[in-house]
């Protein structure tokens, strides 16, 4: 697929004179600039496609656009008992201790959105004070019950998303004061912002259920496991029944899930103990329910693989999508740009979510090392393409099409392959060249 720059058109690569292998990046003070060039050409474009199709690719774009050009930090709303584990969910799907665990006293105070995270990014959490608290928080709070702060804090910012945080062996202890205050919560979104998040039910401390001395992370004895994942699933089924008995609730309750969200940390940071369990599962139900402005920067601060991946597959074949319409204007060599720019912006979002900087310059060298704009077998296979559609312009659109559609998948699972998975360069190679 072509990645070549035709003369007189904004710069984004250009195949190096003597066919040298390298591919030059002009520096732009906003590495996003380029990317935002390429979505509002592809923008301008749709004025030469049939209008069937244009409907669809707007949202595909919008799509592009909101994920790689308007990130922001999902907001999400913990809410819980004190001690039930809110904070250390925090820093399970983190992966790091970004929130501070309290083991015997109450440590979040003030009810307060904070942006929770690393230089990946961050989460944007209004962990509040325990519901039913028994003692004062180790911070002020100028509201005067927990639930008055954290309706003071959902009145000044909309949650994407609701996790009601339950301890695994609590249940059925007294939770009913504990769901009417979620249905409370609720309410007041709607009434303050006219919708109401989805709510996801984490059961936490999974661990401690019995038998307590078995761990859900190894499965050496097999019989003593399932007895332990026979009492979550219970604990999982007596919670969901709860919350689906309340006709209010019942149409936000996305899912129930039970973990094991202990992680121990030293003074210097590092992890001394690492007991999570299906934190993964939640980092990806919590990411399929999500706004696409808040999913790139979920994917990249959770850093997990599944969610990564499905991420970066969501942008490939909307990516996909457009460069095949654009490949069957029926122009030839019209589509040259826009499917240059379109697939480098594909490469530069998935290295972004993997982990590193949105930077076009290196979409360039990884397109450059799988071979797609050096060379005579891409040469002559775009020459080929061109004038296929200049001889047999209906039959030869639909063949440009799906031949755009073919190289940028193949182009996108090999750079999900190797930013997120962390595979050789010569193994994604070949996987392009696989699927190209």
């Amino acid at each position: 697929m072509p990645v070549g720059q035709s003369p007189g058109t904004e710069p984004s690569c250009r195949i190096l004179d003597g066919g040298a292998q390298a591919t030059h990046i002009d520096r732009v003070v906003d590495p996003k600039k380029p990317i935002a060039d390429s979505i509002r050409r592809l923008e301008q474009l749709l004025e030469l496609l049939p209008n069937g199709a244009v409907k669809d690719l707007r949202g595909k774009i919008a799509e592009l656009r909101s994920t790689l050009l308007e990130p922001r930090p999902p907001a999400l709303v913990l809410v819980g008992r004190r001690g039930s584990g809110k904070s250390s969910v925090i820093n399970a799907l983190v992966g790091k201790k970004v929130a501070e665990v309290g083991h015997v006293k109450a440590q979040t105070g003030k009810g307060k959105w904070f942006d929770y995270g690393s230089e990946l990014g961050a989460l944007t959490i209004l962990d509040t004070r325990g519901l039913q608290e028994g003692s004062a928080p180790a911070e002020g709070d100028e509201a005067d019950t927990p639930m008055a702060s954290i309706l003071l804090e959902i009145s000044r910012k909309a949650p994407d998303m609701i996790l009601f945080v339950v301890r695994a062996f609590d249940v059925d202890s007294a939770i009913d004061v504990d769901v009417d205050h979620l249905e409370e919560i609720l309410r007041a979104c709607q009434r303050t912002h006219g919708t109401s998040p989805p709510v996801f039910a984490v059961l936490t401390h999974a661990d401690m259920l019995e038998p307590r001395d078995v761990s859900l992370t190894k499965s050496d004895d097999c019989k003593d496991r399932d007895e332990k994942l026979a009492h979550l699933k219970l604990a999982e089924r007596t919670l969901d029944d709860k919350l689906r008995g309340r006709p209010r609730i019942v149409p936000h309750v996305a899912h129930t899930l039970g973990v094991s969200a202990y992680m121990s940390f030293r003074d210097d940071g590092t992890v001394r103990t690492d007991d999570r369990y299906r934190i993964d599962d939640l980092a990806a139900q919590i990411f399929g329910k999500l706004p696409a402005e808040g999913r790139g920067i979920f994917a990249r601060v959770a850093q997990v693989t599944v969610v990564q991946e499905e991420l970066a597959m969501d942008l490939t074949k909307a990516t996909a999508a457009i460069c095949a319409a654009v490949a069957a204007v029926p122009i030839p060599v019209a589509d040259l740009v826009p499917i240059t720019s379109a697939q480098v912006s594909l490469v530069a979002g998935i290295a972004w979510i993997g982990g590193r900087a949105m930077d076009p310059k290196t979409a360039g060298e990884f397109l450059a090392a799988m071979g797609v704009n050096v060379g005579a077998a891409f040469v002559f296979r775009e020459a080929a393409r061109a004038l296929v559609k200049y001889v047999f312009p209906g039959a030869g659109s639909a063949v440009s099409g799906a031949v755009a559609f073919a190289g940028t998948m193949a182009i996108g699972k090999a750079a999900s392959a190797y930013f997120i998975r962390k595979v050789a360069l010569d193994e994604a190679k070949r996987l392009f060249k696989g699927g190209a």
